[in-house]
C-alpha cells in the first residue's frame, strides 16, 4: 500500500487549505482512511477518518466544524478540507490508512500545514 499526499503549505489564521491522498491498489470497503498530525513538540494526533464503503466520518474535538473529509473511490483518493485554519494546527499532517480503527497501519510521507497569526 501506497500513500501519496498532497496540498498542504503556508495560510493566515482564519484561511483554507486542502490536502489530497492517494492511495494505490485495490481498496476495500471496510477499509478506513485517515489524517493525523504532529506538531512540533507534540505526539502525534488523529485529526479525521473515513470509512471508504459507507462514508462514515470522525472528527477529532479540535476540529469538528472546521474540517471536513471525504474521499471520490473512483480516484481511491482522500481528501481534507481545512477552514477557518488556526495556529494551533500548524503541524506536519500524514495520510494514512489500515482495515481496522484506528487507521494507522499504513502511512504517507508528511506534508507540512503552517498558519501565522
Amino acid at each position: 500500500v501506497q500513500l501519496q499526499a498532497s496540498g498542504g503549505g503556508l495560510v493566515q489564521a482564519g484561511g483554507s487549505l486542502n490536502l489530497s491522498c492517494e492511495r494505490s491498489g485495490r481498496i476495500f470497503s471496510s477499509a478506513i482512511m485517515g489524517w493525523f498530525r504532529q506538531a512540533p513538540g507534540k505526539e502525534r494526533e488523529f485529526v479525521a477518518s473515513v470509512r471508504w464503503g459507507y462514508g462514515t466520518v470522525n472528527y477529532a474535538e479540535s476540529v469538528k466544524g472546521r474540517f471536513t473529509i471525504s474521499r471520490d473511490r473512483t480516484k481511491n483518493t482522500a481528501y481534507l478540507q481545512m477552514t477557518n485554519l488556526k495556529p494551533e494546527d500548524t503541524a506536519v499532517y500524514y495520510c494514512t490508512t489500515g482495515s481496522s480503527w484506528p487507521p494507522d497501519q499504513y502511512w504517507g510521507q508528511g506534508t507540512q500545514v503552517t498558519v501565522s497569526s
